[in-house]
């Protein structure tokens, strides 16, 4: 009898280690609680509906900003603009990696015929420290050695070497190799001004994938038709502030603006609409390679730039019929300061303060604490601009068609701009493929989950 009874509990307690749902549906379970982490740097957005356009007479009649309705989820959005320091992040991170693919493919020729060492490769010095990290299968787990032995042709699926410092001082070179790689990605000596070379930009080309969400909805078929692969120079046009302004000494804004640590706190300009896609692409994917390294972690909404309707619902800050990010009034403050970065008067640029732009942290934020959503830089939008119809759908990834259209909405008005395209309803737009001088962007992201939490 008393065997019996151990017997019925060991059966119990092998049944509730197993399920103790008790046969009711509860869904399955989550690997953790989910809850929304604040990305740095960004404002959430509370979302909700607000109206959308002009409340007031359009001073100039371009009759483009009807009012109309329209609700918008919870977002994050950049409190300031990029910045030029944050775009040489994504800069440097696509200089590196092309110069790490190219010593770990000198790395592979320079080590074929010579003797490999105990682990079955070369990687003992110089430029077989930089070799690719698949190349040592010992420490490599049951998926690594997969696809090492399956995919080892594809060079995406090579792992690039991170861990070694690149040397960037000639006389710190280790070998000869190293030196012929990085002799490739510099200037030539024809093109040095006094014998100084420089990193050869036009190899700064970043390459990625999105997925055309919209077609594939409508459409149907394979996803594979859907995948779109963009490859583009991510480096800014410097040239912009001299070609944009040809009668203006600006000289020394083209050599110094984004080089010179001094304007790393500015916004960064010369960037055109598909390389602030570029960017944000970079951005999601600089994140969520972080948390793939931390096991368990859920990945990131993407970020991407904003729609025309968030960024003027965010630019109004819960102002309902304001006509600056500040309220309906004047550009100036009762004390006479002026409250943005614009061209005032008949243009005198410098006197509110800035004959070009400002810190991307100037002024004050509106309350939802963004920085210089009139003023300073305009910026890019997701959205196309059609002059056949006053407002097109506001995606927040654009497919195809979306992407075929060159005119996107830029907002907000910038430093050599008149008071008129800061209000929060004006529209402008510029050709995709076009970099200015006075043109900038901010990034945002889904928020998941309710705001009340």
């Amino acid at each position: 009898m008393k065997k019996a009874a151990i017997f019925a509990l060991l059966i119990t307690v092998f049944y509730s280690c197993g399920s103790n749902d008790r046969g009711e549906l509860v869904g399955v379970k989550a690997k953790k609680k989910w809850f929304s982490e604040k990305p740095y740097g960004m404002s959430l957005i509370p979302g909700g509906s607000f109206t959308m356009g002009k409340q007031d007479q359009d001073i100039l009649g371009t009759l483009n900003t009807p009012t109309k309705t329209v609700t918008v989820r919870p977002y994050y959005m950049d409190e300031t603009e990029i910045t030029n320091k944050e775009y040489k992040e994504f800069v440097f991170w696509v200089r590196d990696s092309i110069v790490r693919t190219k010593l770990a493919e000198q790395a592979e020729f320079a080590s074929l015929g010579a003797t490999p060492n105990a682990n079955g490769n070369n990687r003992t010095s110089g430029i077989q420290s930089y070799a690719y990290k698949a190349a040592d299968t010992t420490d490599s787990n049951a998926y690594q050695k997969y696809m090492n032995e399956n995919y080892w042709s594809f060079d995406t699926i090579k792992p690039l070497n991170w861990d070694e410092e690149i040397v960037w001082v000639k006389e710190d070179f280790p070998d000869v190799d190293y030196v012929e790689v990085m002799d490739s990605v510099y200037i030539s000596k024809e093109e040095a001004v006094d014998g100084v070379r420089t990193f050869n930009t036009k190899l700064l080309n970043y390459q990625y994938s999105w997925f055309d969400r919209d077609n594939a909805a409508r459409k149907g078929g394979s996803r594979k038709d859907f995948v779109q692969t963009e490859v583009l120079n991510i480096y800014p046009d410097t040239t912009v502030w001299v070609r944009d302004f040809n009668y203006s000494y600006n000289d020394p804004m083209h050599q110094d603006y984004f080089y010179h640590q001094s304007y790393g706190d500015y916004p960064v300009v010369g960037v055109s609409w598909g390389q602030a896609n570029a960017f944000c692409n970079w951005r999601t994917k600089k994140k969520n390679d972080y948390l793939r390294e931390k096991k368990g972690s859920t990945l990131v909404p993407d970020f991407r730039l904003p729609t025309e309707a968030e960024w003027e619902y965010a630019a109004r800050g819960g102002l309902e019929f304001a006509t600056y990010p500040w309220g309906t009034g004047s550009t100036t403050s009762d004390r006479g300061c002026f409250l943005a970065n614009f061209k005032p008067v008949r243009g005198n640029y410098a006197v509110d303060g800035a004959l070009y732009t400002v810190e991307a942290e100037s002024y004050n934020a509106n309350d939802y604490g963004l920085y210089n959503m009139a003023g300073n830089v305009s910026e890019w939008t997701n959205t196309a601009y059609n002059l056949s119809s006053y407002y097109m759908a506001s995606t927040m990834n654009p497919n195809v068609e979306d992407r075929k259209n060159k005119r996107k909405i830029v907002r907000g008005g910038s430093w050599k701009d008149v008071a008129y395209y800061l209000e929060v309803a004006s529209r402008d737009y510029e050709y995709a493929d076009t970099a200015r001088s006075y043109i900038g962007f901010r990034t945002v992201q889904n928020y998941i989950g309710t705001t009340n939490q």
